[in-house]
Order: structure tokens, then sequence, then C-alpha cells
């Protein structure tokens, strides 16, 4: 596994992603800058509600799907959190702070152009509903450049279960172990390893752990490194 905070020349000596055939993406935290946003909105809607957020708790969250995060918040909090309620609240916060623009990561567009140009087929898997993410991939100029965005409404079993993986998979006609999966959080990586994929992090709001960083191929600190470390173009 290879990890560095090295960049231009120093990564490419370091770091050479193995050829793919397509790129599997996740949204929140690794294409759009909204994780930071979300998080203060978490912070306020529990305080509102009279519960106190943590950081480690909101750290489990991360990444995690309603149903995931349900689980999490109800063991911190017991029975009585309302959590209909905070989510609620949490997606009409969110759906207000992001109703004209919403913020996309360093190196996004470049990354996502720079593989159309090589014609590798691009896909989105997120444990978010489909209104959210087609809305927010819309606002953020981003979404016409998908073949397929894999939603929460679209699969089964959420992150880290590998059916959103292996669905984008499917839907672009690419063998898994053909894809590169790009993730920010503990779950999605565990989702895309499983799928079979070379994984790559690039930590958003959550540092990897031991465990997590033996799940993939690399860790990088943005987009622009994972860009500067594709293999050669061949043409």
């Amino acid at each position: 596994m290879n990890q560095t905070d090295a960049s231009g020349a120093e990564l490419l000596d370091r770091i050479a992603l193995k050829p793919f055939s397509a790129a599997i993406f996740d949204m929140d935290g690794t294409l759009l800058d909204t994780e930071l946003v979300f998080r203060g909105i978490v912070f306020d809607v529990c305080g509102d509600l009279g519960f106190e957020m943590t950081d480690a708790l909101h750290s489990r969250i991360v990444g995690s799907s309603h149903e995931a995060t349900n689980a999490l918040l109800v063991e911190a909090y017991g029975v009585s959190f309302p959590y209909d309620l905070f989510d609620e609240r949490c997606r009409t916060h969110m759906h207000e702070r992001m109703l004209e623009t919403v913020p996309v990561k360093a190196g996004a567009l470049e990354i996502l152009t720079e593989l159309r140009a090589r014609e590798i087929p691009i896909a989105v898997a997120t444990s978010s509903r489909a209104r959210h993410a087609m809305t927010h991939l819309g606002r953020a100029g981003l979404l016409e450049l998908f073949e397929t965005v894999v939603t929460r409404d679209d699969v089964t079993r959420p992150k880290p279960h590998p059916e959103p993986y292996l669905t984008a998979a499917s839907r672009l006609g690419v063998a898994p172990e053909a894809c590169i999966a790009l993730e920010d959080s503990h779950a999605g990586v565990r989702a895309a390893h499983a799928a079979g994929m070379q994984t790559i992090m690039v930590p958003d709001l959550v540092r990897p752990s031991a465990e997590i960083e033996a799940l993939c191929a690399a860790v990088m600190d943005s987009l622009h490194h994972v860009h500067a470390a594709f293999p050669p173009h061949r043409r």
C-alpha cells in the first residue's frame, strides 16, 4: 500500500496506479466539498434537539447510509432520539445551504475531464438518495460527465457492502477488478475493496486507520495527486 503527502514529481516517483478501464467516485467528500458544511449542520441540529454531538461520533457517521446513521445515533443517544426529525432538519438546512452553489473538491473537474478525454467511463456510487445526488451533482456542473449515478435508491445493501460499486461496474460494463474507486470514508473504502476494485482513499474529514490503509492501493492528499499518478495515456 502506498501513502504520501508529496506533490508533483515526488508523487510520480513514489506512486503509479495500475491501468484501469473505468473510474467510480464517491460523491460527498470526494467530488463535492460538502462534508464540512454538513458536519456543522449535524452538530447544530443535534444541539437544537437537546443532544450533544461529538467529534468521535461524527467520524463514525461520515459516509454512512441513512440506516447506519440511524442505528449509530440511537445506539449513542438511546431510543428516544428523534431520528426522523433530525434527518428532516439536516436535509432542509443542507438544501438551503446548497440552493445556488455546490462546492467542488480541488482537482475534481480536472480529473473528470482527463478521464473523459481518455474515453474512460465514469460513474458515481453514493449513499445519498437519488434526489439529493442528482440535484447536487447538477448544481456543481458535474452531472453530465458521468455515464451513470448509483444512489441509495438503486441498491438493497448500501456501503460498506460492495453492492453500490458492483452495480456501478455492471452498468458501465466493466469488470470490478478493472475499475478504480475513489473514496473519502471508511465505509466507502470497505465497500470498494470488497468489490475487488483498485481503491484510492482521498481523506476529507476522517483519516484512515491502519485497517483502512491496508485495504487501499493508495492514500492520497487530493484528487490532483490521484490525477498525477494516472498510468500513461496510450492513444
